[in-house]
Parts: structure tokens; sequence; C-alpha cells
């Protein structure tokens, strides 16, 4: 059996960072929601949608090392791995930044999946097994590629594009509950419900 899991907002959750670094630039007043949306939200409203765009190269770039992972991740991984479940971390993100200095956006994420998805000093997922495309098309099909049996994602628009396999169980995470229902998709708000539910859809003892 393959999962594959998205990447940035899915497995990496960058709302402190963000409204770290918000805060650290004087773009925002501590009133602003503690979280990447109201961030965004707040600067496009004020008409700086550049500073925006600068800013996400800076956080996935220059301090990608500092952001966090959502609860349960690593749990979900051992456990995975305890039942013999392979896991491909599946995600698209340009090599560059659109605005600012030129970091290398999948060279900074890569050191992050080797430094912070650990247990027990091992990487809990095989470094060939984590992909970073640069369109939404090529990660369709390496989704197909990959032989996936479940993908999650919090992107509805992913699970939903032309081309997705028809096979694979689409699961949307979505931990503030900000979509609706979608016919075809389950829905997760944590990775403990993402482990619950694939345990009963796909019959694997917890």
């Amino acid at each position: 059996m393959v999962i594959g899991l998205d990447f940035d907002n899915t497995i990496v959750d960058y709302d402190a960072l963000f409204y770290k670094v918000a805060l650290e630039q004087g773009v925002i007043t501590p009133a602003v929601g503690a979280t990447k949306l109201a961030v965004r939200d707040h600067l496009r409203a004020a008409g700086k949608e550049d500073i925006w765009t600068e800013m996400q190269g800076y956080v996935y770039g220059a301090r990608m090392a500092e952001a966090a992972m959502y609860p349960g991740v690593l749990e979900f991984f051992c456990w995975a791995s305890d039942k013999r479940i392979d896991l491909a971390i599946i995600s698209h993100k340009t090599r560059h930044p659109f605005l600012g200095p030129k970091y290398d956006l999948h060279d900074a994420a890569r050191a992050w999946v080797l430094a912070c998805l650990v247990y027990k000093g091992s990487c809990v997922v095989d470094p060939r097994n984590v992909y970073f495309e640069l369109t939404k098309e090529e990660k369709i099909q390496r989704i197909l590629q990959a032989g996936c049996d479940v993908f999650l994602d919090d992107l509805p628009e992913i699970l939903l594009m032309e081309g997705f396999p028809a096979a694979t169980m689409r699961v949307l995470f979505d931990p503030e509950g900000h979509h609706s229902t979608i016919d075809g998709i389950r829905t997760v708000r944590s990775w403990a419900d993402f482990q619950r539910e694939v345990s009963v859809q796909c019959q694997i003892r917890l």
C-alpha cells in the first residue's frame, strides 16, 4: 500500500512562522491573527501583494528550518512504518521565489524533511520518495506514477484536478474547517483523524 502526502500546509504548519516574520518586518501589528491566512489577507487588503509574495519566498527559503509540523505527523509516519505502508511526499513548488532573493526552495524543503521528520535518529521517510514537482500537472503525474492508494492534500483543487488517478482515495486536510463537504473527497481535521480514516477505509488495524 502506498500513501501519498502533500507537504506545505499539510505536513508543515507555517502559521506561527508567518506571524513571527510579519511582526519582525513590521508589516502587521500583534492584533492580526496569528495564522498564515490572516497575515496574507491583511497584506492583500492593504494593497501589499508584493510584500506577501516576497515573504513567502523568504519563509520557504531562508527561514524554512524554523517551520513547525502539525501535531501527529511523526506518530502517523511511525504507525505507517509499523504497518509496512509505503509513504511518499509529493508536492509542487517553484524552484525559486517569484520575488526577492533566489533561494532554492526545493533544497530548503528537503533539508527540513531530513532534519525534522526524524524519529530515534533516523528520517521516517525514504528521501528517494520525496518529490517536489514544478507544476500541479507534474504533481498529478507523480501521484499516478507512485501508485498512491491514498493521497492527502490541503487543496481541494489538487484532489479535483483532471487526471487525478480515479482509483486513489482522496482525502482533504482541513484543520480549520474552511471547506464544505465535497463529493468523492473525505475530509479530516487532524493527522489522528487521517490515521483513523485510513485504518477504516483500508481495513488496517490501529
